[in-house]
This record gives C-alpha cells, structure tokens and sequence, in this order.
C-alpha cells in the first residue's frame, strides 16, 4: 500500500484510464500489475522501477501456467509478459488469456530485449495492447500504450 509520507508520492501516481479499469475504485486508484519473465534479475530490477513510478507490481511469475494462476487470483489491469519464457512462448500466454476471458478489462503488453521491429507483426496479429523493449519500460511507456489502446477503440 502507497502510504503518503511513500517516495513515490512526490514522484506522482500513474492512475489507469477508467476504461481499463475492472473493478470499482476512486480516483487514485494505482494500476496493478503482473510482471511475467524468467529472469529474476530482470523481475526485481523492473519491480524496483516500477514501484518507484507508481505502478503497484502486485505479483510475478515464470511461467505460463503460474502467469494464469496468479492472473486468477490477483485480477491485475495489466499483465506485462516476456516473448521469450525459457521454454514457452509469451504470445501463446497472451493468446491463452485472452481465450480464457480471465483478463476481462486487463491488457496485455509484451516485452523483450529485442526492438520492437523484431516482433511488429507478431504483436499486431496478437490480443496484446502493445509492446515494450525492457530498456524502455516504465510507467509513462505503459500509460503511453494503454492510452493507444485507448483511441484504438474509442
């Protein structure tokens, strides 16, 4: 919980457009995430930077079928999900979730290390709101997408 004396308070708050938004809240409400990769070291890293930015990393996984789990029980607004997951593939997660209507109201972004030019027609032929390389990620990039989500279906 972001308490007000928090230091991501005097950065400011990203808040979720209310369309993306699944379950009732006030005008604070923070948006929720499940960050899904097998690099643990990039997890902590990227939960370090997002929490420091507002964005409320509410659990983690690595592998498809704890990804489904957690998107179970934690209800995130987005699910920010590796294309490469050891052996599995992020999209066929992207795909299960969307398949599943688990994620009624959640987005899908997908990451890698790899430029976005890599996977441009994957993630166009994908549900996924979108994609971010792993240097790019933070809030702004998230709401930036989100937002493009946004006008894509207004």
């Amino acid at each position: 919980m972001i308490r007000p004396d928090d230091h991501t308070a005097a950065a400011g708050l990203f808040r979720l457009p209310a369309m993306w938004r699944h379950r009732p809240c006030c005008h604070t409400c923070l948006v929720r995430c499940l960050l899904v990769d097998d690099n643990s070291a990039f997890v902590e890293t990227a939960r370090l930077l997002l929490a420091r930015e507002g964005v409320v990393v509410a659990g983690t996984a690595s592998t498809i079928a704890e990804a489904v789990r957690q998107v179970g029980a934690l209800r995130p607004d987005v699910v920010l999900v590796a294309i490469a997951l050891g052996d599995e593939n992020g999209f066929d997660l992207a795909r299960r979730l969307a398949g599943a209507g688990t994620g009624d109201g959640m987005a899908v972004i997908m990451i890698s290390t790899r430029a976005g030019a890599d996977y441009a027609d994957l993630v166009a032929d994908s549900p996924a709101a979108g994609f971010l390389a792993k240097d790019e990620l933070s809030a702004a990039a998230i709401q930036r997408i989100l937002g493009q989500g946004l006008r894509a279906r207004a």
